[in-house]
């Protein structure tokens, strides 16, 4: 990401985006009658649009059932709900089972924020297909996002050009240029999408979920959270913890930081995944290509990096391979194991001069689609992190961070660090330092944790069982690696979860898979 406040992308969206039809806007008219009494026309799902990411609409599921979209309304400002209104992108899958074992709604919301639920929930509907013996799977494209009003920045030629910049400066001239081509994205995003800024906050998401759940005919909102989907559902369980039915947090955001803390723990989040992919090369029982030690292995992604802060080499078209995407490209491809491979390969290419497999790495961190385009997943994820973190960093701020930054991870942290500066002189104030996530009388919260996981790092999910209060939270551990755990295919895992949100059974606290 183009210095977020933090890398906070699920590797299930960006995977996505790698693997048109009309952007969905405000609406003006006034709305009298009650949305939750709407109903909604479920038809055959169109291609993506642009701004979801593109391609081909979606294909059918196994069994030959086809995905179903619709449209719900819900209002723009949540202060004035008799107000306008604004169109929610949704998508399900239909229960597979029979009538009388059907749940309910099971909505997904797979992180980032800034992923479009509407491309990510069939990418990977085949991974829940237990759970769809039971509920309809549902997902839906956040307001800001996809095509539920999406927030609209920089165009195609100039988001390029952007993420060409150099994004950890090493001189006055270089801090001066990031911090105006942050102010000019900033100042697009005012002009192209003022009506929206103010309401892309999770509170506002959480509320429409509400909203969704009275409209879907469900008396408890049943939810799967990812990465920035736990912070959602946290804070959906503070508003509304009466209504949480079966959830479950996967990849779990540390609700009790702000994006300063959030940022240097994410730099030690992918420091470690790093570290671990280094040692993981190393003892394969062929050589690894890229290194004869784990520490060698690191040496060289560091040289690599300084090298190409100094000279670019070829990457994808005529774009080059900066410095800075190929750090991005790094991060991207640490989100899952299952990654590793294009990274050895990337590199590899990259020292030979080629950086084709680093920068499409980048480009799926970043949004871009084959073609050229981009989803608004940038303009959302930083439209909705400035719209909730308070806190505003100035160059200063960073300078005096940078060595903490830098001691937590040679690699990741200047570019972790002057991401903090993405929310100066955004329209927009951030409604708090941290979400509120205490959620008495909620029924339990599955916190799924994993010990590897580089973008929302294992701690946290003590953090949130911690802050959802007694009785609620109920954690459990996954000894892997990659970006979640229920994705990782590991039974154990699997197991739990799929026993809770179909049977009920809530796990042991402290369970401990691997």
């Amino acid at each position: 990401m183009p210095n977020p406040p933090r890398l906070r992308a699920a590797a299930l969206t960006a995977s996505a985006v790698l693997l048109s039809t009309v952007l969905t806007g405000c609406g003006d008219d006034s709305q009298d009658q009650d949305l939750t009494a709407q109903k909604l026309s479920w038809k055959d799902c169109p291609a993506p649009s642009t701004a979801e990411g593109g391609g081909d609409a979606p294909s059918p599921l196994p069994n030959g059932d086809e995905w179903q979209c619709a449209t719900l309304k819900a209002p723009r400002d949540w202060d004035e709900p008799k107000g306008d209104t604004i169109d929610l992108a949704l998508i399900r899958a239909e229960a597979s089972g029979a009538e009388s074992n059907r749940i309910g709604s099971l909505i997904f919301n797979f992180g980032g924020p800034g992923g479009s639920g509407v491309t990510t929930l069939p990418a990977f509907g085949e991974d829940y297909a237990k759970l769809r013996t039971r509920y309809d799977l549902v997902s839906f494209d956040p307001r800001g996002v996809g095509r539920s009003a999406p927030v609209e920045c920089l165009d195609d030629l100039q988001l390029d050009a952007y993420f060409q910049q150099d994004a950890t400066p090493d001189d006055a001239t270089e801090r001066t240029k990031l911090l105006d081509n942050t102010k000019e994205f900033n100042a697009a995003c005012e002009d192209n999408s003022k009506k929206v800024l103010p309401h892309v906050r999770t509170t506002d998401a959480a509320r429409d979920m509400d909203l969704m759940r009275q409209v879907l005919g469900d008396d408890r909102l049943h939810y799967f959270g990812i990465s920035y989907g736990t912070e959602l559902g946290g804070v959906y369980a503070h508003l509304f913890p009466k209504k949480v039915g079966r959830a479950v947090f996967d990849a779990v955001v540390d609700p009790t930081e702000d994006s300063e803390q959030g940022s240097l723990g994410q730099a030690k989040g992918f420091q470690l995944a790093l570290d671990n992919f280094a040692e993981d090369c190393v003892s394969k029982t062929e050589d690894c290509p890229i290194g004869d030690t784990a520490q060698d292995v690191k040496n060289r992604i560091a040289k690599l990096l300084k090298d190409l802060d100094r000279t670019p080499i070829p990457g994808v078209g005529l774009r080059k391979l900066t410095q800075t995407a190929a750090t991005s490209g790094i991060a991207q491809s640490l989100y899952s194991q299952d990654f590793w491979e294009y990274l050895t390969e990337g590199l590899e290419q990259a020292y030979d001069g080629d950086g084709r497999v680093l920068m499409l790495l980048a480009d799926s961190m970043n949004g871009r689609n084959e073609d050229g385009t981009y989803s608004n997943l940038t303009a959302a994820n930083i439209a909705i992190n400035c719209a909730d973190d308070k806190a505003r960093y100035t160059e200063g701020d960073v300078e005096r961070k940078l060595p903490e930054f830098r001691s937590a991870s040679p690699v990741f942290g200047d570019y972790l660090a002057w991401g903090m500066v993405s929310c100066t002189d955004w329209a927009v104030a951030g409604a708090a330092g941290h979400p509120d996530v205490s959620a008495a009388g909620s029924a339990p919260i599955l916190v799924v944790g994993n010990t590897g996981d580089p973008a929302t790092p294992y701690e946290g999910a003590r953090k949130m069982v911690d802050a959802l209060g007694a009785g609620v939270g109920v954690e459990l551990t996954y000894k892997g690696q990659g970006h979640g755990a229920y994705d990782s295919k590991n039974k154990c895992v699997q197991g739990a979860v799929n026993g809770y949100l179909l049977n009920g059974k809530v796990p042991a606290a402290g369970t401990v898979c691997s």
